[in-house]
């Protein structure tokens, strides 16, 4: 959770949302199991969560709490909020078709990635959606390819914010040679992960604009390293995601 805002906090508020977020990775939990993965008082959890139950975020089921569907409707504003996001769908789902692979589109928050739309091909690394996941920019095609088009003294803040951590032996991790990669991005448009995030995987991703010529988010098509040979990685992936972005950023422009 982003507690950087610099300004006062209602820590009730803090304690909430925590609980929320607690529910969803536990998939559900009782009271006493979100008190010990919290390190709160069971009493003070429970008043917590029967507020959430009154406001309709949570439902009960026995004696375990789940998240409610109110949060879908806040979901899909949220996703829906901003022209980009609801035109990105439909250019998403294209490139899984073109690819057969897997095929996201990421937006940037608060120094991480997001993934806004996914859609698995024929040949996909993985068919679940990611909906709403963060992640490192740096670990991957897509995020590498919002901060090629960020200005550089933003990319150092998110470097000074959340470093630059591993997933596998091939993620970079040294500040200089991230911004030389950057660079590089920059210059040919597309960015590349090498098994950067994750073993086995190779993946390409290039940013797109929005009509007032800041990024608004990139495309990216992830596969098994061993059907995406050297040509398709670096030549054939590549153009088909940079035909899609133009026209991406032709529709956003008029619409």
């Amino acid at each position: 959770m982003n507690a950087n805002d610099g300004g006062r906090q209602v820590q009730a508020t803090l304690t909430s949302l925590e609980i929320v977020e607690t529910l969803r990775e536990l998939d559900g939990a009782r009271v006493t199991e979100l008190a010990d993965a919290l390190d709160l008082s069971p009493s003070t959890v429970h008043t917590h969560l029967a507020t959430l139950v009154s406001a309709d975020y949570v439902v009960k089921s026995g004696d375990i709490y789940h998240l409610s569907l109110q949060f879908l409707g806040l979901a899909d504003y949220v996703r829906n909020r901003r022209n980009a996001y609801r035109i990105a769908d439909s250019y998403t789902e294209q490139l899984a078709q073109e690819t057969e692979c897997r095929a996201v589109f990421v937006v940037e928050e608060n120094g991480r990635g997001v993934y806004m739309h996914t859609y698995s091909g024929k040949h996909a690394v993985w068919t679940y959606s990611t909906v709403g996941k963060r992640f490192h920019l740096h670990q991957t095609a897509a995020g590498k390819a919002i901060l090629s088009r960020l200005p550089r003294e933003r990319v150092n803040e998110i470097v000074d914010e959340w470093g630059l951590p591993a997933s596998t032996e091939n993620t970079i991790t040294d500040r200089e040679a991230l911004l030389s990669e950057l660079d590089a991005v920059a210059e040919r448009g597309v960015a590349f992960n090498d098994e950067e995030q994750l073993e086995g995987v190779r993946a390409a991703g290039v940013p797109v604009n929005g009509p007032d010529g800041r990024v608004a988010g990139a495309f990216s098509v992830a596969s098994p390293a061993n059907r995406m040979t050297e040509d398709r990685f670096e030549t054939e992936i590549p153009k088909i995601l940079l035909g899609v972005a133009n026209e991406f950023e032709l529709e956003n422009s008029m619409s």
